[in-house]
């Protein structure tokens, strides 16, 4: 277990890198949407994309963690198919081959032969070996086996921004409203028997511009959360007298209208569940509330592992409320990852039922459960 942290940060760092260079080709870029349909559909959007770049990452990070722990395969989950339509209309399986050539081979069948730099391009980032300049990960042992675990990976959390591109959205309080900010590699590592999150990598590929080149820069945060252990690359924020919110510009009125009573500020709007997830982590702000099931595992493992590291966690929204109307003092149920939604199909088996609330700091999930108690229809 010793190297899987490590090998964590290690993914997202190369998925990031390949995200930044499909934005950064711009004529490649338009070429490589294809919109999703069917069940794996999210409800949410009239119109929900996948990319070239969703996949690709996605594979990636299961061929490199796959080949480091064997243990690991067959339990590394992401949001996207593997398939993806090609340039003439067929279906191609997209997967990292044995050599740069080999795989830049399988993404000229996507792209077409006219793309063949760009195949080239992407296929050496997939490759790549990435060195790690963070010595405290090496260290850190956080006592679970690879082979007790599973893997959840949202490859480009924001799809809708990340293809949309805005990039010089002004933040608000801190917090960006939308734009490729908002446009995350997250992957958490969950106990497979208890479903309960232990490991969480959050990177933000599209963090700031360089000054002098233009070009995107990159950071990144992890947590573990595991037994007695606690450690985070982040410190636990200073909690507000009163909680300000983060929400979704498609959030209910009736919900906004109840957190603005809180006092912390009105509610803070933003694009992506990843994104609000780390707005908590960072103390931007001290909740993140969703009333509908329009989250999926992917979204929340990773981040609710880098809460679970700094004292908070993810509660379902809609149980959380029914223990504190019983007054029972029974602990909100938090989120799990291990089982699927009897009855779905598609991407609905893994969504995240009746809402959530995420939070640090346990006096502002109580503020915003007490807020919420009487809203109608939560």
């Amino acid at each position: 277990m010793a190297g899987l942290l490590p090998a964590l940060v290690a993914v997202s760092q190369k998925a990031a890198e390949v995200a930044r260079l499909c934005r950064a080709e711009e004529p490649l870029f338009r070429l490589l949407v294809a919109e999703k349909t069917g069940p794996d559909r999210n409800e949410r959007f009239q119109h929900d994309f996948k990319t070239l770049a969703d996949v690709l990452i996605q594979e990636l990070i299961k061929h490199d963690l796959g080949t480091q722990f064997p243990e690991l395969r067959g339990h590394i989950h992401g949001e996207e198919s593997s398939e993806f339509k090609d340039a003439e209309g067929g279906t191609v399986t997209v997967q990292v081959g044995a050599t740069p050539g080999d795989t830049a081979a399988l993404l000229l069948a996507v792209l077409g032969p006219e793309q063949a730099r760009a195949a080239e391009l992407l296929a050496e980032a997939v490759h790549r070996e990435v060195t790690l300049e963070d010595t405290e990960l090496a260290d850190i042992e956080p006592g679970v086996c690879p082979g007790d675990l599973g893997i959840w990976i949202d490859p480009i959390d924001s799809t809708n921004e990340f293809i949309r591109g805005c990039e010089d959205v002004a933040a608000v309080d801190g917090v960006a409203p939308g734009g490729l900010r908002s446009a995350l590699v997250l992957v958490g590592a969950f106990d497979r028997h208890t479903g309960v999150p232990v490991l969480g990598v959050i990177n933000e590929p599209f963090f700031q511009r360089d000054p002098q080149t233009g070009r995107w820069q990159g950071r990144y945060h992890w947590g573990v959360a595991h037994g007695d252990t606690r450690l985070c690359s982040l410190s636990p924020p200073a909690p507000r007298p009163r909680p300000c919110v983060v929400l979704s510009r498609a959030e209910a009125p009736a919900v906004r209208g109840a957190l603005g009573l809180l006092g912390g500020g009105p509610p803070l709007l933003a694009a992506g569940a990843g994104y609000k997830l780390l707005c908590v982590a960072l103390g931007l702000a001290d909740a993140f509330v969703l009333s509908r099931a329009t989250t999926f595992a992917w979204d929340s493992c990773g981040p609710h592992a880098i809460l679970r590291a700094l004292g908070g966690g993810v509660v379902a929204l809609e149980g959380a409320l029914r223990a504190r109307r019983d007054g029972g003092g029974a602990e909100p149920p938090e989120l799990r990852y291990h089982r699927p939604r009897p009855g779905r199909a598609g991407a609905e088996r893994w969504a995240n039922p009746g809402g959530l609330v995420a939070f640090v700091h346990p006096q502002h999930l109580r503020a915003v459960l007490d807020a919420l108690r009487d809203v109608p229809g939560l």
